[in-house]
């Protein structure tokens, strides 16, 4: 029977959370702990996804003379039996893990430094949280690396949208946003890059943080939700999105050819979806027949591909003459179609 491995630790506190302190090999820290990386499929998961460049940059830079680094955080994720912490008296104490226990250790900032040392007999500093929960774990990643550079806004909008107690109040935009990556009826299903992995083999089309500005735009531009809710809201915006798939579906599907679902497109959508929504005559009835009705009576007029009309025009600073452009469409082919 295999022993229980032991750590030597110091324990105390960091602000109002119990911390264990030590030194450990790399290759055992790598071995008992993960990186909790988001799954976009089962919405499992928090953190970025695993860089391989930046992670043998940090291999490299260790085994250099007089290299160091700064304590690994880590989390004991809540266990009955994989481990325990043996008090010793004198701020010492003994973290005790059960040798089948496998990795219990969650690695909040450390998964770029630890992730190509699984290897290495390296003594390297660490700090671990006893017990949190993920959602608290989540909460000390997201503090830490807000600011860091690489880190997905988009991550970052998800881990709001996870922790928000009422996101339709808190964060409209990015409720609507998730409405329509995640609603099954939705021609963005499962299709906006939340920052993390995904195993579905779909194309990822645009960035929910990019989504979510558009939406802003649309909000504002209509003040819907001074009359209506944020749910209904978000339909409306998905009746447009089915629309635009319905009456240009081969500008939709051909992503490489065509700027619909490119930042550029996203963001003038939107603002030509709140221009037909402040024009509906009747605002109960704005649905995704009222928007292909409409729709369907300029949009193949638009040159939507990435080497016409709009080429060059790229972010928000493109978007200006982007929505000038389709609008001005818009209106000759109405005075086309009365005349």
């Amino acid at each position: 029977m295999l022993e229980p491995l032991e750590i030597r630790c110091s324990v105390g506190e960091s602000a109002g959370r119990r911390v264990l302190l030590g030194f450990a090999p790399a290759r055992l820290l790598a071995s008992l702990s993960f990186a909790d990386v988001l799954n976009e499929d089962t919405r499992t998961g928090y953190q970025r996804r695993f860089n391989s460049q930046h992670s043998q940059d940090f291999r490299r830079y260790i085994r250099q003379a007089g290299a160091s680094t700064i304590p690994l955080t880590l989390n004991l994720r809540p266990s009955p039996s994989a481990w325990r912490v043996k008090e010793l008296g004198d701020g010492q104490a003994q973290l005790v893990i059960d040798p089948a226990a496998g990795k219990i250790m969650a690695q909040v900032d450390c998964q770029h430094r630890l992730g190509c040392l699984g290897d290495s007999d390296i003594s390297l500093p660490f700090m671990c949280y006893i017990g949190l929960s993920v959602d608290e774990e989540m909460e000390v990643f997201r503090t830490i690396n807000s600011k860091a550079k690489g880190l997905s806004t988009s991550l970052l909008d998800f881990h709001d949208a996870h922790l928000a107690g009422d996101l339709a109040s808190d964060r409209p935009e990015l409720f609507v946003a998730l409405h329509l990556n995640n609603d099954p009826e939705s021609p963005w299903y499962r299709q906006l890059d939340l920052g993390g992995t995904s195993t579905s083999g779909m194309a990822r089309r645009a960035s929910l943080r990019t989504m979510q500005k558009a939406i802003k735009r649309f909000l504002n531009a209509t003040r819907i939700l001074k009359t209506k809710s944020t749910e209904h809201a978000a339909e409306i915006v998905l009746s447009f999105w089915k629309a635009i798939s319905e009456v240009l579906p081969e500008e939709w599907s051909n992503t490489r050819k065509h700027i619909l679902n490119k930042g550029l497109g996203v963001y003038a959508l939107m603002d030509i979806a709140a221009d037909l929504y402040r024009e509906a005559p009747d605002a109960t009835r704005v649905n995704r027949n009222y928007f292909v009705n409409v729709l369907a009576d300029f949009a193949h007029h638009v040159d939507w591909t990435t080497k016409g009309q709009l080429n060059g025009l790229g972010g928000e600073g493109g978007v200006r003459p982007a929505v000038d452009y389709i609008r001005d469409v818009r209106k000759r082919a109405h005075l086309k179609a009365v005349g």
